[in-house]
C-alpha cells in the first residue's frame, strides 16, 4: 500500500518575473559600467562589469530555470523540471569562482605599473552600482519559506547580486582613495580582494549545489530525527528505505517502507503521516508503503551500514 502527496504552486510564476526582471536591468547596468571601464581604463569598473556580465549569465540561467519548473510533468519526466532549479545554482556557483579568478589575475598583472585612472567617474558608475545590485538583490529576496526550506535558485541569484554591490562598494573607495591621495594602485589591489571574497562566497553555494543535485540529504533535515517520528507511531515495528532529497526550489520528497502488522485504517494513518512530515520536517512530497511482515524482501540487498537505508 502507498500514498504520496504533494503540493503545486511554489510561486514559480513570480520567481520567473523577478529573475526577468532582475537580469534585463543588470544587462543593461553591465553595458553602461564597461562602457565607462573602458573609457576610464579602470580595471575597478571592468572587472565589475565582467562580473556583472558573469552574473547576468547567471541570473538567465536561473530565470530559464524558474520557467523550466513550471512545465507539467510528462510520461518520461515524471516530475517535470523541477530539478532546473537545483542545476542552475550549480552553474551560477562556477561562473562565479571563474569570473572572480579572472578579476584577480588581471589585478596582480596591474599591480607592478597601475595606469593613470579618473576617480570621479569610477566613483559615480560605482555608486549606482550599489543602488542597481541592492534593489536587485531585493527583488529576488526570499531564498528560504516557512519550513526552511533553502531555494538554492533564488539564494544563488541573491548572493551574486550582494556580491556585485560589494565589487561596487569597492570600486567606490578606490576612486574614493585614488582622489584623495593618489593611491592609483588601490584600483588593482581592490579589484583582488574582491574576487578574493566572491570566490570565497560561490565555493559555499558550489557546496550546496553539489550536494542537492547528487540528492544529499536537505541540510535542514535530520533524516535520523525523520527516521524517529516514523518509528514512533502506532503499529509501526521497522523502517526500511528511507530516503530524503531536494526535487527542486522548496519541494522535498521522502519515500519509506513502514513495517505496519497490525490491521486498521492504513489510509487513515497515512494521511495523518503526510501531514505531521510536512508540518514537523517539510517533507512535502512523501512516499509510504505499509507491509504486513517484518522484514522488507530487498533490506538485505539496501541496508546500510548502521542498519538503515
Amino acid at each position: 500500500m502507498g500514498h504520496t502527496h504533494s503540493h503545486s504552486g511554489h510561486g514559480h510564476g513570480s520567481a520567473t518575473r523577478a529573475f526577468a526582471a532582475v537580469t534585463l536591468i543588470n544587462l543593461a547596468y553591465t553595458i553602461v559600467e564597461a562602457g565607462y571601464g573602458f573609457s576610464t581604463d579602470s580595471l575597478a569598473l571592468l572587472s565589475d562589469a565582467l562580473h556583472n556580465f558573469g552574473d547576468v549569465l547567471g541570473l538567465g540561467l536561473a530565470w530559464g530555470a524558474a520557467a523550466l519548473a513550471r512545465r507539467a510533468p510528462t510520461d518520461t519526466h515524471t516530475y517535470g523540471w523541477r530539478r532546473a532549479t537545483l542545476l542552475s545554482p550549480l552553474a551560477n556557483s562556477l561562473l562565479l569562482v571563474g569570473f572572480a579568478g579572472a578579476l584577480s589575475w588581471e589585478a596582480v598583472r596591474r599591480l607592478g605599473a597601475p595606469p593613470q585612472v579618473p576617480p570621479l567617474p569610477v566613483i559615480v558608475v560605482a555608486a549606482i552600482g550599489i543602488a542597481v545590485n541592492l534593489g536587485a538583490a531585493w527583488l529576488v529576496r526570499g531564498g528560504h519559506d516557512h519550513h526552511g526550506h533553502h531555494d538554492l535558485n533564488r539564494r544563488g541569484a541573491f548572493l551574486h547580486l550582494v556580491a556585485d554591490a560589494a565589487v561596487s562598494l569597492a570600486a567606490v573607495l578606490a576612486g574614493l582613495g585614488m582622489l584623495k591621495l593618489g593611491w592609483q594602485w588601490l584600483d588593482p589591489v581592490t579589484a583582488l580582494l574582491v574576487g578574493a571574497v566572491v570566490a570565497i562566497s560561490a565555493f559555499g553555494l558550489l557546496r550546496d549545489a553539489f550536494n542537492a543535485a547528487m540528492d544529499a540529504v536537505p541540510s535542514q533535515i535530520d533524516q535520523s530525527a525523520v527516521r524517529e517520528h516514523l518509528a514512533a507511531q502506532d503499529g509501526v515495528v521497522a523502517v526500511h528505505h528511507l530516503h530524503i532529497w531536494s526535487l527542486g526550489a522548496g519541494e522535498v520528497a521522502m519515500t519509506a517502507h513502514l513495517v505496519r502488522p497490525q490491521d486498521g485504517d492504513h489510509d487513515a494513518f497515512i494521511d495523518r503521516i503526510v501531514q505531521e512530515l510536512d508540518q514537523r520536517f517539510g517533507i512535502n512530497h512523501p512516499t509510504l508503503q505499509i507491509e504486513r511482515g517484518h522484514a522488507c524482501e530487498h533490506d538485505r540487498h539496501d541496508r546500510a551500514p548502521h542498519g538503515g537505508d
